[in-house]
């Protein structure tokens, strides 16, 4: 567990220009909740987690494409009751509202 906090917080220092883009934006209740970066989940990290919603957002590369162990956890997370949203890096760069949008719709849709 020790190995995966020092993990996550290498991970925040170290955001990728999508992940830096989002996280601008969801930072400091800007969508009504609060969100947390690179948090670690049994044996995974999540790039951003809603608590209060149990919202997962998930900013991919194109390593991602097609991976088994994305599946995986994806349903490791699912299991434990999380939805998870996954926007590929350059929907988050060059559509970032609708991207929002998207994200602001699945925290309101049980208001």
């Amino acid at each position: 567990m020790r190995k995966l906090t020092e993990r996550a917080r290498q991970l925040r220092k170290n955001m990728t220009d999508a992940e830096r883009r989002l996280w601008s934006k969801l930072r400091g209740k800007q969508l009504g909740f609060k969100f947390k970066r690179q948090v670690p989940i049994g044996n995974y990290i999540v790039d951003f987690i809603c608590p209060s919603k149990k919202l997962i957002i998930e900013v991919d590369g194109s390593q991602h494409i097609n991976n088994e162990y994305d599946r995986k956890r994806d349903e490791y997370l699912k299991s434990r009751g999380y939805t998870v949203l996954r926007f590929w890096d350059n929907e988050v760069l060059k559509e970032s509202e609708a991207v929002l949008q998207r994200i602001w719709y699945e925290l309101n849709k049980d208001n």
